[in-house]
């Protein structure tokens, strides 16, 4: 199957003498045995290059040339197949932007191409060769917060014990997991986690459940996450409750089972944000944002849960604005190697900027989507690199310092 992959990526500050030409050289009888063709464009600190071959080929190829430590911030903008190939097969071709004007290049690119000419300027490969070559040198958003540079220190959450055993008979527990500003230290709230009294998941705890009973004990549990956040005395911090939409529209007196709840367990509704999923279809719409409406008057936040996962987000966000978005952890995940996510998430951030909505990214597990992601403008974060869901209560702290190595001295 012919495959095109597209990348970019950065020189490595320690490789500003790398001979390009002797690399080329080398590439070009490599590729051409390969049967794979390279374009690769230079501007003195951003790659470009289009690869085209068969996708096995390819794609080993293109994990090769991601361990090449002469470049860094590798980044995969595209992954595309055709019926025919884009350039002749010459093996591999340097276009150096500071030897050669954009102009020139456009048109050296244009004299390999195989397409006709028609076609090309609809091409989404030439287009971003196009803009590569017009629109300069790119900001390293990298270099700010480089994995190397950080390590991670444990510290004990600020709350008193867990809880052993359940409360009151209750049909379920809940694990607490912290939701972090690292760039501040602090901890902005605390997500109340469902599991079965196994321990097990939500999905397992709410398909033992009679489904026509679903949204009333949806909402009954959340009692529980209250009760639980009083015994272990989260003082001020805030707890985010996971609620089905159709739970405040299909069961009578929601709003006040909630509010009554709050007040039970000496919680005011400031402190309580309701996180809604978009994976679920709302109908009887109205009801719902009467629902939201009630909450919001009674000082209860609102956050959109999985951001970008289900097919309601953006309607959501006409509808309504929550105070928080938490973006889904399928767009968060290796951010840092993938341009379409990138994209994805600098248009969130501009979007909320714009709205003044909080922005939390879920389910953080390397170092190197931090970094990416707290470069991008992203404060707030939740996911196994800082917190692990505690059962019962609220685990150990992991925030990131600046490496001993990389502190200044005075």
């Amino acid at each position: 199957m012919l495959t095109t992959i597209i990348y970019r990526s950065q020189l490595n500050s320690s490789c500003e003498t790398i001979p390009l030409l002797t690399i080329v050289e080398e590439a070009k009888h490599r590729n051409a045995a390969l049967n794979i063709t390279g374009i690769l464009l230079f501007n003195g600190v951003d790659f470009l290059q289009i690869l085209e071959g068969t996708e096995e080929s390819v794609v080993k190829l293109f994990h090769k040339i991601r361990a090449d430590e002469r470049h860094h911030c590798v980044v995969e903008l595209m992954r595309d197949y055709g019926p025919r190939r884009r350039f002749e097969n010459v093996g591999m071709l340097l276009f150096d932007l500071q030897k050669e004007t954009a102009k020139s290049v456009i048109e050296s690119v244009l004299r390999y191409s195989k397409l006709e000419s028609y076609l090309t300027s609809e091409d989404r490969v030439f287009k971003f060769i196009q803009t590569f070559i017009t629109q300069g040198k790119q900001p390293d958003i990298c270099v700010d917060f480089l994995p190397d540079n950080w390590t991670l220190e444990a510290e004990l959450a600020p709350f008193g014990e867990g809880v052993n055993g359940l409360i009151d008979n209750q049909i379920c527990q809940f694990a607490f997991q912290p939701i972090v500003d690292p760039s501040e230290g602090k901890i902005t709230s605390l997500e109340a986690l469902i599991r079965g009294n196994d321990g097990g998941s939500p999905e397992r705890f709410f398909n033992a459940i009679d489904q026509e009973k679903v949204y009333e004990v949806d909402l009954q549990t959340k009692a529980y996450a209250f009760a639980l956040a009083e015994k272990i005395g989260i003082g001020n911090h805030k707890i985010a409750i996971n609620l089905l939409p159709m739970s405040l529209v299909n069961v009578p007196g929601a709003v006040q089972f909630l509010l009554d709840q709050i007040a039970k367990y000496h919680l005011q509704p400031e402190q309580v944000v309701i996180e809604v999923t978009e994976n679920e279809m709302i109908s009887g719409f109205n009801q719902f944002n009467s629902a939201i409406k009630q909450l919001r008057a009674a000082g209860i936040g609102l956050a959109i849960d999985d951001f970008g996962s289900g097919y309601a987000g953006l309607s959501l966000l006409t509808k309504f604005q929550p105070d928080k978005i938490k973006i889904d952890r399928e767009i968060v995940s290796d951010i840092h190697t993938s341009g379409p996510k990138q994209a994805i998430v600098k248009s969130i951030v501009s979007c909320c900027t714009d709205l003044e909505i909080t922005l939390v990214a879920e389910g953080i597990e390397k170092m190197e989507e931090w970094c990416w992601l707290e470069s991008a403008g992203i404060r707030r974060f939740q996911g196994f690199l800082f917190a692990r869901p505690q059962l019962n209560g609220v685990g150990d702290i992991q925030w990131p310092q600046v490496a001993s190595t990389h502190r200044p001295t005075h």
